[in-house]
């Protein structure tokens, strides 16, 4: 079977534009990817900085503070040299558009909304019951 090409990377070229995903790979400057060795520190540089942003991250996931959107800003910074983190990041991107859409479906929406009401008249009837059984006294100010 003739494609009329004796190229090879052009459809995976063509593969990539249509999807509108830009080119896997460095992000570095042209200067930077000339030299080998100034390309080598350069992601060693990436890499801690990426490192240190994920580690900030995971240590904010237990503690106040916005631990998964500082990780996925350290995946985005390693995603600038590292193709693994673009392919990771790719695959997020994905999952996260999939499930963005599968919660704006109306059927789903519909039950959403049916589920919190329930909830709500559930989590309200036992309040209910709590403060006709007991009253309302703040454990500080309760005699003993």
């Amino acid at each position: 079977m003739n494609t009329g090409s004796d190229e090879t990377g052009e459809a995976v070229v063509a593969a990539d534009e249509t999807k509108g995903e830009p080119a896997l790979g460095s992000r570095a400057p042209e200067f930077i990817k000339a030299r080998r060795m100034l390309h080598l520190s350069w992601q060693v540089g990436v890499f801690v900085v990426g490192l240190a942003v994920v580690v900030a991250g995971v240590i904010m996931l237990p503690l106040p503070g916005p631990g998964w959107l500082v990780i996925f800003a350290g995946m985005a910074i390693w995603a600038t040299e590292f193709v693994w983190a673009q392919l990771v990041l790719r695959w997020t991107k994905r999952k996260v558009t999939e499930a963005t859409q599968r919660a704006l479906d109306p059927k789903v929406r519909r039950r959403n909304i049916i589920l919190t009401t329930i909830g709500l008249v559930i989590v309200g009837v036992l309040a209910g019951i709590y403060l006709y059984r007991f009253g309302f006294a703040m454990p500080w100010k309760i005699k003993e």
